[in-house]
């Protein structure tokens, strides 16, 4: 059997409204890139209908593997779990609503392929571009203050210079997700800025990539600082995991 040279996970909660169409786009997409690759959607203990239907669409498509969690752990465990199931010499995991056409999917390839130990989207480059509804256009001078303040503490706090931690498009090469994967330990929002750290630990290149990228919903006020007070407080555990030294 040849070896699978790209892994895509795609972490899911509550999404049965659309990850049906998602995972059939996924698989179209992956289909005509004409290299070996698996399709792994873990279901982070969805309440809504997801987990039959999920089942379903595994049973119908060989080329889809389900992993699915008890409960809801958070994106950082789905994304975790998801990865240390994976086998591509490169693996790549995005958002179940498509917010990065899978068309960028190309450009963090490129960009491992080119060397880089690690490929991530950066929707602050002048290089990108949003597709937006109008309707949120209010909330967008909020989000992106609030943005340079959590990554002026990531920065200050931890010393990464990346300039977007939480974009939710992000690739590895094979060897780095196996130095940094089973090193993370935190499960939710924040867990991409742990896996940055790790990255940085151990020296790796990450690439900053400017994509598309499609903004159509808004949290809540109340979900959205709960999020960030809870992101807050995962920087300073990133910060006594590493004093206690768990990434070694």
């Amino acid at each position: 059997m040849s070896a699978v040279r790209l892994s895509l996970v795609i972490p899911a909660y509550n999404s049965a409204a659309f990850i049906a169409d998602t995972l059939a786009c996924a698989t179209n997409f992956l289909a005509r890139r004409g290299e070996s690759w698996e399709l792994i959607v873990v279901d982070d203990g969805s309440a809504d209908g997801s987990a039959p239907l999920l089942s379903e669409l595994a049973a119908a498509n060989r080329s889809l593997r389900l992993v699915r969690n008890g409960a809801n752990r958070g994106k950082g465990h789905a994304v975790r779990a998801g990865v240390l199931q994976s086998s591509g010499e490169r693996v790549i995991f995005t958002d179940a609503d498509l917010a990065y056409p899978l068309s960028e999917i190309e450009k963090i390839v490129r960009a491992l392929d080119a060397g880089a130990d690690l490929a991530i989207a950066d929707r602050t480059s002048p290089q990108s571009l949003y597709h937006m509804s109008p309707a949120f256009f209010s909330y967008l001078y909020t989000r992106h203050v609030l943005s340079r303040v959590f990554n002026l503490m990531v920065r200050g706090w931890l010393g990464l210079t990346v300039r977007d931690c939480q974009a939710g498009l992000k690739g590895f090469r094979r060897a780095a997700a196996d130095i940094i994967f089973p090193r993370q330990r935190l499960e939710g929002f924040a867990f991409d800025v742990e896996l940055l750290y790790i990255a940085r630990r151990f020296n790796l290149e990450v690439r900053q990539i400017p994509v598309e990228f499609r903004y159509f919903s808004e949290p809540s006020t109340v979900d959205f600082l709960r999020d960030s007070l809870g992101a807050m407080r995962d920087l300073a555990r990133v910060r006594l995991n590493a004093i206690r030294g768990r990434y070694a």
